[in-house]
């Protein structure tokens, strides 16, 4: 089973699936794609904050630069938990990733996985070049996501939405 759980800032979109994980067969792990910086106190915080919120019992592995999230998906045995696609964007050079590799990875997986996403299309224009560049392409990367899904939600101030699939014409 694969979900996808989409929201914007501080929507919920991340307790969502770590509740909805939390229901998965262990053991679960959540790949984490955002790495800390150090010099970033409110940042650490809000990774903290995650941290606590999750079992005990769920490993944690950090994708970055020594381990790619499509590497991960490929050998982490057991349930997973991504969060969230738009920093692995954002550190991919040039905004540069592989949707249908990812999707490949996800869809061959012989557990179930949540994967956690930004829902950047319902928020204000950007107004730099890169900044609309980010939000195409995670908009691209999200419905290529959505396609090999077997769920998907929406999180709005905590709560979900189940979004349909586009019916044929």
């Amino acid at each position: 089973m694969i979900v996808l759980v989409l929201g914007g800032a501080r929507s919920g979109k991340s307790a969502v699936a770590e509740a909805l994980a939390a229901r998965l067969p262990p053991p679960v792990t959540y790949l984490a794609t955002l790495v800390a910086d150090p010099d970033d106190d409110d940042l650490a915080a809000r990774i903290h904050a995650h941290r606590i919120r999750r079992p005990p019992a769920w490993a944690t592995v950090e994708t970055g630069d020594a381990l790619s999230l499509v590497d991960a998906l490929r050998t982490t045995s057991g349930s997973v938990v991504v969060d969230s696609l738009g920093p692995w964007l954002a550190a991919a050079e040039h905004l540069e990733v592989d949707p249908v590799e990812l999707c490949d990875a996800l869809r061959r997986r012989g557990a179930d996985s949540v994967v956690v996403s930004e829902e950047v299309g319902m928020g204000v224009h950007p107004s730099s070049e890169l900044g609309r560049r980010f939000r195409d392409r995670l908009g691209e990367v999200n419905q290529a996501v959505a396609a090999v899904a077997d769920d998907v939600l929406l999180v709005v101030a905590g709560r979900t939405l189940r979004l349909d699939r586009v019916l044929p014409r």
